[in-house]
């Protein structure tokens, strides 16, 4: 294997005829480029699914109104249905031990200042338990707390970006920052895996909103995580029940889809999981595919070099070359082929795919990228089958007497 002689003529074989040994190589160059395309863009449509889960509990159960669109019991189509404090309370004393977390939200867009720094920001006014629904981990002080709500406190906790965006170099915990005109005491800075817009966002106590914003005990949300123990079926028991008994509360038609939303991730959930098994599916075939067919192209590739050196081999065994020599050459020539091509394409659809993941992540797809290993396994595959593409016609034709060599025509 390592004699130098035999690798210098495999190198000279190989130079001597190029248009050959690229054609040779273009097909598995071309197979393991479309396989790392394919594979990227599917890790790509993964991760946009997921991303829309991470930064919520994947037990979440969001409690959304709007406008009657049905009339029910008397009262007419287009009544608001607005929730409020009582609410909460109702649903925590209906399902109290399928519950595991549930917090009320109110939304307002402010304009934040500190000292000379300026920007705007969405408002969330949430209770305590909102930091497990939303995955919030807090880098430094703390959250919203019990008391903060029980006190009304003037105390918000702000993202990391809206700490980088006005506190520049001093740390923000203690200092006070100011909304609309009031200033609140900032006690948290928190981070989000659900990126920079979730980053971008300022917490305070809900009570503390309620009096401020409105002095009134209206929610615009009511959001909660049913209990862990539960299984599919009994989470969209809850949620239904759930649903029927809002309705009821509110006086909407069973029918009126728009008036009460409860929305239930762990349907969401097992949909996405349905699409992803899905693509993998679809992309193993694909895959599976390109890869046949490169094995296919090389294989007959090298059954027509094998034939086209029919002659050479006649004159090889002639002076004297052994059957074992002549294999060793064709099938190491093969071999060097689809290893330098194999990692040509590699190259290529990784480039390809750096390359075109801005466009591809405007366009729905999220960090669209593909496991080297996955590559390197598909390209074993492929150096292993054009060994033995090499392998097999080599054999054959290292048995046929010199004389019938010769003649072939």
């Amino acid at each position: 294997m390592f004699d130098i002689d035999l690798w210098r003529e495999i190198f000279q074989s190989i130079n001597k005829n190029r248009t050959r040994s690229i054609l040779s190589g273009f097909t598995v160059a071309f197979a393991i480029l479309l396989f790392v395309i394919l594979f990227g863009i599917a890790n790509g449509l993964k991760n946009t699914f997921a991303e829309g889960f991470v930064d919520d509990a994947s037990n979440s159960i969001f409690v959304r109104t709007g406008f009657t669109t049905k009339a029910h019991k008397g009262l007419q189509a287009g009544r608001r249905i607005q929730l409020k404090n009582e609410d909460q309370d109702f649903i925590l004393d209906e399902y109290g031990n399928k519950v595991q977390y549930i917090t009320s939200r109110i939304y307002k867009s402010v304009s934040a200042s500190y000292k000379n720094e300026q920007n705007n920001y969405q408002l969330r006014a949430v209770n305590p338990d909102h930091q497990f629904l939303e995955k919030t981990q807090v880098v430094s002080g703390r959250y919203v707390n019990q008391s903060d709500i029980i006190n009304k406190t003037k105390v918000v906790v702000i993202g990391r970006l809206v700490d980088e965006d006005l506190f520049l170099k001093t740390t923000p915990i203690g200092k006070y920052i100011n909304l609309n005109g009031i200033q609140y005491k900032v006690v948290g800075v928190f981070e989000d895996d659900g990126g920079d817009n979730e980053e971008r966002m300022i917490y305070m106590p809900l009570t503390t909103a309620q009096q401020i914003y409105g002095n009134n005990d209206y929610v615009d949300q009511i959001n909660l995580t049913y209990n862990p123990d539960l299984d599919f079926d009994e989470a969209l028991d809850f949620s239904r029940s759930l649903t029927d008994k809002l309705k009821d509360r509110f006086s909407v038609a069973p029918m009126d889809q728009r008036a009460i939303r409860v929305r239930n991730l762990a349907n969401e959930s097992q949909q996405v999981g349905i699409i992803e098994v899905a693509i993998s599916i679809f992309v193993i075939i694909i895959g599976l595919g390109t890869l046949i067919a490169g094995i296919v192209g090389i294989s007959n590739i090298m059954i027509f070099i094998v034939k086209e050196r029919t002659k050479e081999i006649g004159v090889r065994k002639a002076l004297g070359a052994s059957p074992k020599s002549i294999v060793s050459i064709i099938m190491f020539e093969a071999i060097i082929i689809t290893t330098i091509a194999g990692y040509v394409g590699l190259i290529l659809g990784v480039v390809i795919l750096k390359l075109a993941k801005p466009i591809l992540e405007e366009n729905f797809l999220k960090n669209p990228s593909v496991d080297s290993s996955l590559v390197l396994t598909a390209t074993f595959v492929l150096i292993l089958a054009g060994a033995i593409a090499g392998y097999l016609p080599a054999k054959k034709a290292s048995k046929i007497k010199p004389i019938v060599a010769l003649r072939d025509d």
